[in-house]
């Protein structure tokens, strides 16, 4: 069951508030609740290495330094966070125990890995005579709630919006002012020391940053979004993925600070709704397994072309649009919301590859790597997800470069090679007059790879 209702838990000496993605002292359910029933807190975040091995550099570094951020917050109010590294089913009941806490808070989370170490940890904790309370902080309305008048999880966009949008909000909470004081031998850890950024222009870790970053951008970008969002060079974007993700910043408090500025607002906020959509899918998954696509037939595994998914991720196809957005991605950890659906085009039309090739490859590199995100946007472009693009529906990256970045400048930045080619050939620098020295050629024709993948599809859908 997903908890979105604080959970009223009996006056006690000792509350334990374990932090996963909420790494945020505003708008924090859990946390709220602990101070108004406990007498003292104990914040906990425990790092396990199940999550962290294989992540990538960029966002296991802005985890670990919001984790920092998070501690020094908690002391500037009279406390501190405690840092354990290991198994959550034995670190949280070991803690719990230390302290004398018979219950522990914590967010509610969607995935199947979350749901099964909670429930795991719920367990240990029961056996010892403890509870763990779940309660709202990453979405924005409950999945169990927002369903057809059937009773069944939305698959398709629009009526979930629609929905969504009927659906009440819980109250903004606000950061508090002090936290009941934290036993000093329990603050801190060795694991909070501060590390160098692994790539240039990370965003800043921590929840004041990420507050600063969303009143900065709806002040100045929220109200030309709607086509801002579009542009290759990532202008007109938010950047407040890894700050959604991470739980520096809760949805609530994006959505209504959008809102509370009107224009651009509901641009915006059906982009956070896409977000809720598939996190509502991966939460019902579970129960409610989807029939697989018929078009899975059509794709080919990376043993079928190994050559050409090497040229992808390293952004040497011959095609501009893609390999700047990839070098892009390599060099700091993201990429626009339409340079990733090009990417994701090519892949899976040009080339006809297996979509969990590039699903794996971005969870690899993204610094606003989120399941539930990258899984839902990965199927979508795939045309095997919910609200799927239809399958003959394939970008042009031509066509993509010259109307989102029609001078050329962002391609240029991220391929040097390109500098000194017209802006007429930069995105199609084959049909140059003159040589590219340095550039591949592309690794596909377009309107080849375009009528393979019709033919892939067609032949995919007869069988089905």
């Amino acid at each position: 069951m997903f908890c979105m209702t604080l959970y009223k838990v009996q006056p006690r000496d000792v509350a334990v508030v374990w932090f996963r993605r909420d790494l945020r002292l505003a708008d924090h359910p859990a946390l709220t609740e602990a101070i108004a029933a406990a007498r003292t807190v104990l914040p906990l975040y425990v790092l396990d290495d199940r999550l962290l091995t294989g992540a990538a550099p960029a966002r296991s570094w802005f985890l670990r330094e919001s984790v920092a951020e998070l501690d020094r917050e908690l002391r500037e109010r009279g406390g501190g966070l405690l840092v354990r590294r290991g198994d959550p089913t034995v670190v949280v009941p070991e803690v719990a125990r230390a302290v004398g806490a018979d219950v522990v808070l914590a967010s509610s989370d969607v995935t199947s890995f979350a749901r099964a170490r909670d429930a795991a940890v719920a367990a240990a904790l029961e056996r010892d005579g403890r509870s763990l309370v779940l309660s709202d902080g990453l979405l924005l309305a409950d999945p169990d709630r927002v369903r057809t008048g059937a009773g069944r999880p939305y698959t398709v966009f629009t009526p979930f919006w629609r929905k969504l949008q009927q659906e009440p909000r819980r109250p903004l909470l606000p950061a508090p002012t002090s936290v009941p004081t934290t036993p000093e031998h329990l603050r801190g850890s060795v694991e909070l020391g501060r590390e160098q950024p692994p790539l240039p222009d990370l965003p800043l870790p921590g929840e004041a940053a990420a507050q600063e970053r969303l009143e900065r951008w709806v002040a100045d970008g929220l109200a030309g979004y709607g086509a801002g969002r579009e542009l290759l060079d990532g202008s007109g974007s938010s950047r407040l993925g890894a700050d959604l993700h991470f739980g520096t910043l809760s949805p609530l408090q994006v959505e209504s600070t959008a809102q509370e500025l009107g224009a651009g607002a509901e641009a915006f906020t059906r982009q956070l709704a896409w977000r809720e959509l598939y996190h509502h899918h991966l939460y019902h998954q579970a129960s409610e397994p989807r029939r697989p696509s018929s078009l899975a037939s059509a794709f080919r595994s990376e043993a079928d072309d190994p050559a050409a998914v090497s040229a992808w991720r390293d952004g040497r196809t011959g095609i501009p649009t893609v390999d700047a957005a990839m070098r892009q991605l390599a060099s700091t950890g993201w990429m626009s919301n339409r340079a990733r659906l090009i990417t994701a085009s090519f892949l899976t039309r040009h080339l006809l590859m297996d979509w969990r090739i590039g699903e794996r490859h971005f969870m690899a590199h993204l610094v606003d790597g989120d399941v539930a995100n990258n899984r839902g946007g990965w199927e979508w472009s795939a045309g095997v997800g919910l609200d799927a693009q239809p399958w003959f529906r394939i970008l042009n990256p031509v066509r993509q470069g010259q109307r989102f970045d029609p001078e050329g400048a962002w391609v240029r930045r991220w391929i040097p090679e390109l500098a000194g080619v017209p802006g007429r050939y930069v995105h199609a620098p084959w049909e140059s007059p003159e040589a590219v020295a340095g550039y591949p050629a592309p690794i596909v024709d377009l309107a080849e790879g375009r009528a393979r993948a019709l033919e892939a599809f067609r032949a995919a859908t007869r069988r089905d």
